[in-house]
């Protein structure tokens, strides 16, 4: 800003020159206009920055009364329009105290009068120095991996974090420093999310009668919300919870109120109920089906393994049949990485299901696939929410064993790749997205708490509780035998379909839906005989009695 005030004064020295010499003829000493350039640059250098000096000096004569001192790491252009606007603002009760960045030229500059004092390796050292009660990462162009490793050191300062938006966005005035948003625990998983261009690959939906079954749960839901935005020519909604069903109808009215009242529909009923999944595929014939109907609580279905027999296997079952029966173009089914080699019976029920889709695509021109994805972030009963609560309650967080590991994906990434399965669907696919390393919920408990601004062991207890029946120490997302091939997107890969003998598998599945229906406490030897990777020991734990102990 400086830089251009000179010019000008410069460009105005000049044509004072001409005017003077040339149209007016005036002769003036030299001097004249070296001293004329030289008070015009202090004169409306003062002007311009007198008072942003003064409200700087007042500003910090009462930054002692301000009770929040900050650190901002980064010193780009995000870091400047932060530290002004937080410098600047009467309504921000904070101190920016210090700035840290990596790159060693900028190191001992300052930024609106904060010096950088340094790069990532002083940030502990730092935040003691200047008493930091807040970090606020304005780094908004770099890597998940290396927010990742800044963070893991940030959490070492027992500050609270925060990151800022994207620079675009406050330029465009899109956000504000107001804005600020808390690190969210997507920030810790070590990898960027998965990008898909859903408009270049939805085409297929367009003009398409969808069923979504489950349309009412985490991952239904956001299919619909995807979904609608392709204009499909009708999104049928079919769940047996009739308030999820409630909640996200009213929510795809309220944002696109014209094509819903022709183009959607929320039905209410089970894909248990054979008449009713029929008259749904007789009465609409859609032409792809979304199957996200399932019970998905491992402990739950332990309890009541029944149950999930006869909804997830041959609710599965059944809808297959229709979407067969009434020549569907593709069925997709959502699965699960507990399906791999699977402990519990949820995990062996989706199994069930996947080798059921496999068998299903060599019967007619439907064309079935499964896609198998890890746990969700944020989804109803995963173990992000129970953590929060946990520790708004003051905690314990309980884990249940110090070395479990879990893969995590986004509700975004996972909807994603179920969308994309569908096009590059051509029959008996498990499709599988590479999700990076995996997770110690450990860690992530402890990132938690420490994000909240507590200190884990000290301010939050962390309880162990031990593995519960059927619990894995980690999950697999492919079985050894079946392979892996890429796709397009070479996140996305592609499990080969396993063999097996079809007739007798359907005629084991056919006793297996007789057993669910007598309500015998213990399945599991039925199950096994379908799913010989199915791993339990016979007589014990909650099946030992027949309780639940």
């Amino acid at each position: 800003e400086m830089g251009s005030l000179i010019a000008a004064c410069l460009l105005s020295g000049v044509l004072q020159f001409i005017g003077m010499s040339f149209i007016l003829r005036y002769a003036m000493p030299r001097t004249f206009y070296f001293t004329y350039v030289m008070w015009l640059v202090i004169f409306v250098a003062a002007s311009r920055f007198a008072y942003r000096v003064f409200r700087t000096f007042v500003q910090k004569r009462n930054e002692t009364a301000r009770n929040v001192n900050v650190m901002v790491i980064g010193a780009g252009e995000a870091a400047n329009s932060l530290i002004r606007e937080m410098n600047t603002s009467k309504y921000i009760q904070k101190a920016v105290c210090c700035v840290i960045d990596d790159n060693p030229s900028k190191i001992g500059a300052y930024i609106h009068g904060v010096k950088v004092v340094g790069n990532r390796s002083y940030i502990v050292e730092a935040a003691a120095k200047y008493d930091i009660d807040e970090i606020i990462v304005a780094l908004p162009s770099i890597s998940k991996k290396e927010i990742r490793e800044i963070l893991d050191i940030c959490q070492e300062t027992k500050c609270d974090l925060k990151t800022l938006p994207g620079i675009y966005q406050l330029v465009n005035g899109e956000v504000s420093v107001s804005q600020l948003r808390k690190v969210d625990v997507t920030d810790l998983l070590g990898r960027d999310p998965v990008q898909t261009d859903l408009d270049s690959i939805m085409g297929y939906v367009k003009d398409k009668t969808v069923l979504v079954t489950g349309g009412g749960g985490t991952i239904g839901s956001e299919l619909c919300r995807q979904i609608v935005t392709h204009r499909p020519k009708l999104l049928i909604i079919f769940d047996i919870y009739e308030n999820n069903a409630y909640d996200i109808q009213q929510e795809l009215r309220m944002k696109y109120p014209e094509f819903c009242e022709d183009h959607l529909l929320v039905l209410i009923g089970s894909v248990r109920n054979t008449a009713r999944v029929e008259d749904v595929f007789e009465k609409y014939h859609p032409d792809i089906v979304y199957h996200a109907a399932a019970h998905k609580h491992v402990p739950l279905m332990e309890i009541s393994p029944n149950e999930a027999i006869k909804n997830n296997v041959m609710g599965t079952w059944k809808v297959c049949e229709a979407a067969l029966k009434h020549h569907a173009e593709k069925f997709v089914l959502i699965s699960t990485d507990k399906a791999v080699n699977p402990t519990n019976i949820m995990g062996a029920t989706k199994r069930i299901c996947e080798m059921i889709v496999q068998s299903y695509d060599k019967k007619g021109d439907t064309s079935f696939v499964a896609v198998r994805f890890g746990n969700v972030l944020g989804s109803s009963g995963s173990v992000i929410p129970l953590f929060k609560k946990q520790i708004e309650a003051g905690g314990p967080v309980t884990v249940t064993d110090p070395r479990i590991i879990r893969y995590f994906m986004t509700i975004p990434e996972a909807v994603s790749l179920v969308l994309q399965a569908g096009v590059y669907a051509k029959g008996g696919e498990i499709f599988v997205l590479d999700m990076g390393e995996p997770v110690k919920i450990l860690d992530m408990a402890k990132n938690l708490i420490r994000l909240s601004g507590y200190v884990p062991g000290e301010d939050i207890e962390i309880k162990f509780t031990g593995l519960r029946p059927g619990e894995k120490l980690y999950e697999e997302m492919l079985m050894e035998e079946e392979g892996l091939q890429d796709t397009p997107n070479k996140l996305i890969h592609i499990g080969k379909p396993i063999e097996m003998d079809e007739e007798s598998f359907f005629e084991k599945l056919s006793e297996l839906n007789l057993e669910s229906k007598k309500e015998k406490a213990d399945v599991r030897a039925w199950i096994k005989e379908l799913v010989p990777t199915y791993e339990y020991t016979p007589g014990t734990g909650m099946y030992s009695d027949g309780k639940n102990e």
